[in-house]
């Protein structure tokens, strides 16, 4: 006896009979309509269905393939598997939503087992649709990519299919990453542009067409790599816009006075101690932000969008003309007032060095406010801020160190003026960002448009 178990449609083609208890009927059209509309039952239920058919008195030759018991099993029943997705990725599903990336499903399973699991998981919603294999294979290109928007599920999918849904994908623009644990993985591994291999289940084949190889096959770790790869170009956004910030406004003050016809606001040694210390000591750290906690509510980054965008530049059109100001208007204050160049050139050293100060705490975030407790999640900040406040008090009131960098003790109460004026640069984030808070808050209930550049994960 031979027992043939496998997916009901090739299984069924190798079927003449039906053995119905313990008797073998002729397979009519009403009895092979019966067995397909209970396995679409058994499907809508998320179970993976098998069927199981046997041959009595034969022997088959491996080398001969199936072909010889076409026409020779009887069907005996079906056999329906439940494996329940892991608690996470249903959150996790919604995550990606949330972050612009739409989840398709690409399964070898029976259609309706695949529909019922993504609809189950958030992937599939009303309305959208499922393709088997055949299906697909009917559409034209064209025609497959004026329904992509609302096919959720791909089912019973061959490796040229799965490379071909990747590539529609692709002239659409789409960034596509691609999962996948077996060797016909291995060609739409290759061409999409993230390809994810399962590092537990995964074939070597898989692995190496991959780019990136999850260790323990969980499509959560995937999710939680998009926040952290989002978390990691945010925070050299941020090092970049505190250093052009800071290095253009120091250029604006030096230009200025020159042009002007006024002493030099800074030493040249005192120049050199901004770049290497004043920066030195909170630039790694900044590098080490933690994660804001909405990074995975804001919409990819686009395509080909510069390190160095438009965001960046309007607001380094604000941070760098307040803390020129500050310390330039501060600068000319000190020199009208009448006091020793020595110390008015003290004092505007420092000033500088405040605006910087402030000017990292702007640089934290593109929205939430610097004036609240985050600012410890970052130890290594707070060690930076306080480490170079020490420094900057030893170059001011040390008296070794006053000789080498051309400073002299300052006044306490004019270090207090010194604080009020350099929070200047801070005060003029805070209330961009507050507008820009507030902006959100009145189009939060306006219905979201797709995101043009909307990240897939098939």
């Amino acid at each position: 006896m031979i027992v043939v178990k496998g997916a009901l449609e090739a299984v069924l083609e190798l079927c003449g009979g039906v053995q119905l208890g313990g008797e073998v009927q002729p397979m009519d059209e009403m009895t092979r309509a019966a067995i397909l509309q209970a396995a679409e039952g058994m499907a809508g239920k998320a179970l993976r269905v098998l069927a199981v058919a046997i041959v009595h008195n034969r022997m088959l030759e491996p080398s001969r393939g199936y072909a010889p018991l076409e026409g020779q099993a009887n069907f005996v029943g079906l056999v329906g598997q439940l494996d329940p997705p892991r608690d996470e990725v249903r959150e996790a599903v919604a995550d990606c939503r949330a972050a612009g990336i739409r989840p398709v499903m690409v399964t070898g399973d029976y259609k309706a087992t695949g529909m019922a699991i993504a609809q189950a998981l958030g992937i599939a919603r009303s309305g959208d649709l499922a393709l088997d294999g055949r299906e697909l294979e009917a559409l034209s290109d064209a025609q497959l990519e004026r329904d992509l928007d609302r096919v959720a599920v791909f089912a019973r999918v061959q490796p040229a299919q799965k490379l071909r849904i990747v590539e529609v994908f692709q002239r659409r623009k789409e960034v596509v990453a691609m999962t996948g644990d077996g060797v016909n993985d291995a060609p739409a591994l290759a061409k999409a542009d993230v390809g994810i291999a399962m590092g537990i289940t995964g074939t070597d084949v898989a692995k190496e067409a991959a780019r990136i190889v999850i260790t323990d096959d969980n499509f959560a770790t995937i999710v939680t790599a998009v926040e952290q790869g989002r978390l990691v170009y945010s925070n050299v956004r941020k090092v970049l816009l505190y250093l052009f910030s800071t290095s253009v406004a120091e250029l604006i003050v030096l230009l200025t006075a020159l042009i002007s016809g006024l002493p030099l606001p800074l030493a040249a040694v005192q120049i050199l101690w901004i770049n290497l210390v004043t920066d030195g000591v909170v630039t790694v750290n900044l590098i080490m932000e933690p994660l804001e906690g909405d990074e995975m509510q804001r919409p990819p980054t686009r395509t080909g969008e510069r390190l160095l965008s438009r965001k960046i530049f309007r607001r380094l059109a604000l941070l760098t003309p307040a803390m020129a100001i500050s310390t330039l208007g501060y600068f000319v204050f000190r020199l009208q007032s009448g006091a020793p160049f020595a110390q008015v050139q003290t004092e505007t050293f420092t000033m500088l060095a405040v605006c910087q100060w402030f000017n990292v705490l702007n640089c934290r975030s593109e929205e939430h406010s610097a004036l609240t407790w985050s600012l410890f999640r970052n130890p290594w900040l707070v060690g930076g801020l306080t480490l170079g406040m020490v420094l900057q008090a030893l170059v001011i009131f040390a008296p070794p160190l006053n000789a080498l960098f051309h400073t002299v003790p300052i006044p306490w109460e004019n270090a207090f003026l010194i604080g009020v004026v350099a929070s200047l640069v801070l005060w003029v984030e805070e209330i961009r960002k507050a507008l820009l808070r507030r902006r959100k808050r009145r189009s939060a209930g306006v219905e979201a448009r797709p995101y043009p550049g909307d990240a897939v994960n098939v």
